[in-house]
């Protein structure tokens, strides 16, 4: 049988836990990218992995200021502010 309009199969919008922000692992993830990123960055392509280090930093410390973030996302914040910084310099 088919579902007309207003007749669909899903009677609950999706779970809370799919729309959810990046928990636990996806965050030390990102944390662990930007620190790989920032410190490539310092010897290829500087204006470009500086800035990606900082929003994967950025983005693993739950785009907040407050509260203790993790040490890797710390590194990657700091390192990809340094490595920007250096390549924008002559």
């Amino acid at each position: 049988m088919m579902a007309g309009f207003g007749h669909t199969t899903r009677k609950h919008p999706r779970s809370r836990s799919r729309r959810g922000l990046r928990s636990g692992p996806d965050r030390a993830t990102l944390g662990i990218i930007g620190v790989i990123c920032a410190v490539a960055g310092f010897f290829v392509l500087g204006i470009i992995l500086g800035p990606a280090a900082i929003v994967c930093g950025w983005l693993a410390m739950g785009r907040r200021w407050n509260g203790a973030p993790p040490p890797p996302a710390l590194i990657a914040l700091v390192l990809g502010a340094i490595d920007t910084i250096l390549a924008i310099a002559p």
